[in-house]
């Protein structure tokens, strides 16, 4: 009697717990309802929102790579005393031509082609160097780093899109590769419950590329006159950028900038929105720098006090203050249109930067009285085959079908606690996985209770009846249930969102099926069965 005891308060302890769970400990219905909503989490099919198919530019990130390889090789050149006529790159257009990329190098010295090939074999292994003619060469990437860079690419900017959404607070959201392949770069996001998908879809597509770059002239109404006022050739290590244009001031602005920025958006520790101090009631985001950076960045100001230094977000101009004293570890960015404006900048800093830009191929909106109507369906649905199964139990087994019926229930209490306690998303298909559970739940008892049934006609008393029953329609049902949860693990590894939903419902529901139909269905029996001196008969 004492472990019967002791069991019986596991089973109350395990639906209070869950219960707690789902709904808490409310205090009014206003109360309950609220704890169940926020307990609860919806899918987007369930609650509505926003649909996103994102393709990452991957020739980007391939363009990139290159432009920082070249860097380096004309720094290495340098320092070995090589000249050269010009390092340049191609210019692959589409994803599928990413791995086109090639750097040419042209003019090198006849007498130092072999210091030459030596240097950039050595300190270039992610590339394979090839001759085109005694003076000129090409740069193309091995294979396999492009394969790796492809991978790469689509996973930084998975990781930066997840940011930049926890970063809205949209808890519910996921983000996720679409397909197999890296290569395609193709990213499926989901937004529950987004009533401004056009700000949400602004914040994603901003690569926030971050540079702190020195102003060597400038500005200058149009790039062809920044060019003329240099004889049409930019010097060494400089580039033009274009301003942003404001709408006070519609006209262009060009500055020619230093090639090599003094620190980027990967130095930032934090970025934060706040109001401009010499402008009340306009707002700039303050941006803090790394030890490692703040210690460039204040040998760079302390030693060019009176010159401009252009704050450039995604190649654009965003101001070009001077540089009035010695900075060392933060700044500021002007020229927010409003609060949110300055917010939403220093989140996609936070964040970090894209490694490549993003298109959009695909967007659906789910509105919420569809998502209402689903909701409305499935538990039809769901209410209709627990009616129809708990009656043809009651028909059947008759008192035993009362077990059945408040294993079944307790089963569905454990698996929305489970749900709730794992802030696990519940989908349409994650209800179909609900509804499938309780016809795989009766299942279970179905076959307890057909094995007690046959050990009742082979002659054996009601308890060893019950015994035997349990004992040998254990292995058969742990048996079907892990089949079933090694199916799930496949549809929750290769499955997309609703298809990772129904598998993760269905695993959590046979795991508790094992528990009501093993162990609290038994509770029940001897519970039943411990009372009587002598038991007759079982109502089965």
């Amino acid at each position: 009697m004492q472990s019967l005891r002791i069991k019986a308060l596991v089973v109350v302890a395990v639906t209070l717990v869950c219960l707690y769970g789902i709904i808490g400990i409310p205090k009014s219905k206003d109360e309950l309802l609220a704890n169940w909503r926020q307990n609860i989490r919806l899918g987007l099919d369930l609650r509505g929102g926003s649909h996103l198919v994102l393709q990452v530019q991957v020739q980007d990130a391939f363009k990139a790579d290159a432009d920082q390889t070249i860097d380096r090789i004309k720094d290495e050149l340098r320092k070995g005393n090589i000249n050269y006529n010009a390092i340049d790159r191609n210019e692959p257009a589409a994803i599928a031509d990413a791995e086109t990329i090639e750097i040419q190098v042209k003019g090198v010295q006849a007498d130092k082609a072999g210091n030459f090939r030596a240097l950039v074999i050595d300190r270039f292994p992610a590339w394979v160097l090839t001759s085109v003619s005694s003076t000129d060469y090409k740069l193309n990437l091995k294979p396999s780093e492009a394969i790796q860079l492809r991978k790469d690419t689509v996973i930084h900017a998975i990781d930066a899109i997840e940011n930049r959404i926890n970063g809205l607070g949209l808890a519910e959201s996921s983000v996720q590769q679409r397909g197999r392949a890296e290569g395609e770069g193709e990213i499926i996001v989901q937004l529950p419950g987004v009533d401004d998908p056009a700000r949400v879809k602004q914040i994603l597509q901003t690569t926030a590329v971050l540079e702190l770059t020195e102003v060597l002239d400038g500005p200058f109404p149009s790039r062809e006159q920044a060019l003329a006022n240099r004889g049409g050739v930019l010097p060494l290590n400089s580039k033009l950028v274009k301003s942003q244009q404001r709408a006070a001031d519609p006209g262009e602005s060009w500055y020619l900038l230093g090639r090599i920025p003094v620190v980027t958006g990967r130095d930032l520790r934090d970025a934060r929105p706040s109001q401009d101090s010499l402008n009340p009631g306009r707002w700039e985001t303050n941006f803090v720098l790394s030890q490692d950076a703040a210690k460039r960045f204040e040998r760079f100001t302390e030693a060019n006090v009176g010159k401009r230094l252009a704050i450039v977000l995604d190649n654009q101009v965003r101001s070009a203050p001077t540089i009035e004293s010695k900075i060392s570890d933060s700044g500021r960015i002007t020229g927010a249109a409003d609060q949110r404006d300055a917010s939403d900048l220093a989140l996609v800093l936070r964040s970090g930067s894209l490694p490549a830009s993003i298109v959009y191929l695909e967007e659906r909106t789910v509105g919420p009285s569809l998502g209402a109507d689903s909701i409305r369906d499935g538990l039809f649905a769901g209410v209709a085959g627990l009616v129809a199964v708990v009656a043809a139990m009651l028909f059947y087994y008759k008192k035993s079908g009362i077990n059945a019926t408040v294993a079944l229930i307790l089963n569905a209490v454990i698996l929305i606690g489970c749900l709730s306690y794992f802030e696990a998303v519940l989908t349409l298909p994650g209800i179909a996985g609900i509804i499938l559970l309780i016809g795989m739940a009766v299942d279970s008892n179905v076959l307890i209770f057909e094995r007690i049934r046959e050990e009742l006609r082979g002659g054996k008393s009601v308890i060893a009846a019950v015994e035997a029953g349990f004992g040998k329609a254990f292995l058969t049902i742990v048996d079907t249930h892990v089949t079933t949860v090694v199916s799930c693990a496949f549809l929750f590894i290769f499955g997309t969102g609703p298809v990772k939903g129904f598998a993760v419902t269905l695993v959590i529901g046979l795991v508790a099926n094992v528990f009501t139909a093993v162990f609290v269905s038994k509770v029940m029996f001897d519970l039943e069965l411990s009372g009587k001196r002598r038991v007759e008969a079982l109502s089965i």
